[in-house]
């Protein structure tokens, strides 16, 4: 398939580099221009492109940049066709997005994200840590195979992004509507917490709206008692110890 991803952080220039060796042609843009892009593109695999060209001729367009800036990207897909799969990968975190009325509200992250982008998406790779992204893939049909969640609305969309989690070694799991994706937010037990199929439909069933605000807070207030930034499998020991029953 032919990809673009707009953003070229952890997780979005990780997925470019496993797309690309599982040989779709992927097009890779940020806020950087293309020109200060090219270095990394090359060792990803990808093209180095402006977000506009990102998702031109595409099959595929994954947004993975900070969740406050999503409205930017309003009016981008406006000449995108409805066929094209749009995945959202972002997770809100108000210490760093600044507080968000809706969001705070309730209104599951991207439902809030789909109205801003003006059309339907697929949420997924938003709970898996970027750590485990790079290096916990595994075959099919291992029995520790690491799970990923997979919400949407339209089946054949997230047919294709199941497929997807897939290549890249992790199992994805079919985790309902778009209106049911809180249940894999920041604060939840589908939260980075590295499970296997499994467990994790027990997680997405186990999640509590009202707390799982309260299970972020908890997490950030950990965080910041560290002297330094956590190791991955330290990220996965704390969201599953906070989230716990949640």
């Amino acid at each position: 398939m032919k990809i673009g991803i707009i953003g070229a952080g952890n997780i979005g220039a990780t997925l470019a580099q496993k797309f690309s060796a599982n040989g779709h042609s992927i097009k890779l843009a940020s806020t950087r221009t293309p020109d200060e892009l090219r270095q990394l593109a090359q060792k990803v695999g990808a093209e180095p492109v402006t977000p506009d060209e990102a998702v031109k001729n595409v099959d595929v367009v994954v947004v993975s940049i900070p969740f406050k800036n999503n409205p930017e990207l309003a009016g981008l897909f406006a000449d995108v066709p409805a066929d094209v799969v749009v995945i959202d990968t972002s997770n809100y975190y108000p210490v760093r997005d600044g507080n968000i009325a809706e969001v705070d509200d309730g209104k599951p992250e991207s439902v809030w994200s789909s109205a801003q982008f003006g059309r339907p998406v697929v949420k997924t790779f938003n709970a898996i840590l970027a750590g485990v992204l790079a290096d916990g893939g595994k075959p099919r049909g291992a029995a520790d195979r690491i799970a990923v969640p997979v919400a949407g609305d339209d089946a054949a969309a997230k047919a294709i992004a199941q497929t997807l989690v897939d290549e890249t070694g992790f199992e994805p799991v079919d985790a309902g509507s778009l209106a049911d994706s809180w249940r894999q937010q920041p604060g939840t037990p589908a939260y980075c917490t590295s499970l296997t199929a499994h467990d994790l439909r027990k997680a997405l069933a186990a999640a509590d709206k009202a707390r799982a605000p309260q299970n972020l807070q908890a997490l950030m207030d950990r965080l910041s008692a560290y002297p330094a930034f956590p190791s991955t499998d330290e990220m996965t020991a704390l969201n599953r110890e906070l989230n716990r029953g949640s």
